[in-house]
């Protein structure tokens, strides 16, 4: 029989804007989207500044709390000491709206290359294009950056372990040690997935 060459063939999304994410090409997603492309029984908690939930490339891998989702608005249908905490929780502000509101869109943008759904002919595609991503907000526009204290992000990241999140994505630096954060860390027992921190130096 004849020897047939062989060879990987990769998947090419039809996402709009597809051909801007050079990212994506560096690290050769289409040829591994011939794999697979994510899996809706993964989470990730995105601890940064809220997620515009309504968003057309994300809304349908938004993660529900679906006590509190199908609850009654204003209780604590779930019991765990967050009310109305549907799409995650906004520890800045302490209530149960995590959007990613004008002036900030980071966490957003990072949501997007995490889990933007691959393939509807919309926007762009993340790198995987069905993981769930829930909003854990504890970041927010002060006029020229976005900040937060971080014993929100501590708390935000004690209800990503609560909630049986698989891992955290922390796109966020500066500040001094914190050994409450490194504590929490340990005790949830996930995945941290943390930004290099480089400000823009090459290490």
């Amino acid at each position: 029989e004849p020897s047939y060459t062989i060879y990987a063939s990769d998947i090419i999304p039809n996402d709009q804007y597809f051909d801007q994410l050079w990212g994506m090409q560096d690290i050769q997603a289409p040829l591994a989207w011939e794999t697979e492309q994510g899996s809706d029984e993964i989470i990730v908690g995105v601890i940064d500044s809220g997620i515009d939930y309504y968003h057309e490339d994300l809304v349908e891998n938004m993660w529900t709390n679906d006590e509190e989702l199908n609850g009654v608005e204003g209780a604590d249908d779930d019991g765990n000491g967050y009310i109305d905490d549907i799409y995650g929780y906004d520890f800045y502000h302490d209530d149960g709206d995590p959007y990613d509101y004008d002036g900030c869109g980071h966490s957003t943008h990072v949501s997007g290359t995490i889990a933007a759904a691959g393939n509807n002919n919309v926007g762009v595609v993340g790198v995987s294009w069905h993981t769930k991503v829930a909003a854990l907000k504890f970041l927010e526009f002060n006029g020229s950056n976005c900040t937060g204290d971080g014993a929100n992000a501590v708390e935000a990241v004690l209800y990503a372990a609560m909630m049986g999140m698989d891992l955290t994505n922390n796109s966020w630096g500066g500040g001094g040690y914190l050994q409450s954060l490194k504590d929490a860390i340990e005790y949830s027992n996930i995945l941290f997935v943390a930004a290099a921190g480089n400000d823009w130096w090459d290490n």
